[in-house]
């Protein structure tokens, strides 16, 4: 009859008769969690997808393993010295603790209201060379907007989320799909803020169908950019947050990050009209004047200084909570009375 193997990473079934010394693929080490990136610690492998941590082949053979780990057991501590012993005992696992920030800390955030300062742009030579062999860097301050107000036909929505085109008058009575929100991406998945639809392919993303009705938006009211979205992450280390937004030959001239101690406003120029817009309204707290922008030619990097050396538990404050419409409160009253009553 065959077992289970509890050896990591194998969970396979086996016949205990014939178990050979390499019959089994397993990690010997321990799950490692860190900035995003998840692996074992016997083995170099890192991914940020969950799906893909589990499905990583082990990297040591050795016999199946059919004795099951014994269940943790907790003691009735009674006194300080035998805490001490039972500390020494337990296995020396590194742990990330995500703390949220205590009641003073709260109190003592910044105003989001406090004035802007830009960042300082660092630009690399890989950039450099980029935008000269391209002659950007001589055409992005002569850039001007389409000339005359007439939509030609083929061009695309501008609203996020839409992939129709003009092709004549009739488009404008059509009803646009699109997403109020701006795309995010964190930790290998990918979705509008407004709807939340998470997937880890960004085909799949950007193929997701608009969550608001509106009317299509042929050309923007300002330059004629092209807004689109940019791979978007983040990771952490004890004294940095650092923001990455895949966006090729981005334009420095055109190019900034705006930022006061709980709030960046993005504004990126690449590809000659692509832009990238982002505003967010940060976590924690951070040091604008040790904070920098690292424009490279595959991607840039916002490097932002911690106020304090804690753990962010995420890059972004989550949305307010709007307060319930008057007619939903007065339903709740309502049903609140008859309950009374009965």
């Amino acid at each position: 009859m065959s077992v289970l193997c509890y050896n990591k990473g194998c969970g396979q079934r086996f016949d205990p008769e014939s178990n050979p010394d390499d019959g089994c693929t397993y990690h010997p080490g321990v799950p490692v969690f860190h900035d995003a990136l998840k692996g074992w610690s016997c083995c170099k492998r890192r991914t940020t997808d969950f799906s893909d941590f589990l499905s990583i082949a082990g990297c040591t053979k050795g016999p199946h393993n059919k004795e099951k780990p014994p269940e943790p057991v907790k003691p009735d501590v009674k006194t300080s010295g035998e805490k001490k012993e039972l500390e020494a005992q337990k296995p020396k696992f590194n742990e990330y603790i995500i703390s949220a920030p205590k009641p003073q800390e709260a109190i003592c955030r910044p105003s989001s209201n406090e004035p802007m300062v830009r960042l300082q742009n660092k630009v690399s030579a890989s950039l450099k060379q980029a935008l000269e062999k391209l002659k950007l860097s001589e055409n992005t301050a002569e850039m001007k907007e389409e000339d005359g107000d007439e939509v030609k036909i083929g061009t695309s929505c501008k609203n996020g989320g839409c992939t129709k085109n003009f092709e004549g008058p009739t488009s404008d009575s059509d009803v646009c799909l699109y997403h109020t929100g701006v795309p995010i991406f964190h930790e290998g998945m990918k979705y509008w803020s407004c709807c939340k639809r998470k997937t880890s392919d960004f085909n799949t993303f950007l193929s997701q169908e608009g969550c608001t009705k509106g009317t299509h938006l042929w050309r923007k009211k300002d330059e004629g950019k092209k807004v689109v979205p940019c791979r978007f992450d983040w990771h952490q280390t004890g004294t940095q947050v650092i923001i990455s937004i895949y966006a090729k030959n981005a334009v420095p001239e055109l190019s900034y990050v705006d930022a006061n101690s709980t709030t960046l406003d993005i504004h990126i120029i690449f590809e000659g009209e692509k832009e990238f817009e982002q505003i967010i309204s940060l976590w924690g707290v951070i040091d604008v004047n040790k904070s920098v922008v690292n424009m490279m030619a595959a991607k840039i990097e916002v490097a932002m200084k911690k106020a304090e050396p804690m753990s962010w538990a995420r890059l972004d404050l989550p949305p307010p909570v709007p307060p319930p419409k008057e007619s939903e409160q007065k339903k709740d009253e309502d049903e609140s009375e008859e309950e009374d009553e009965d």
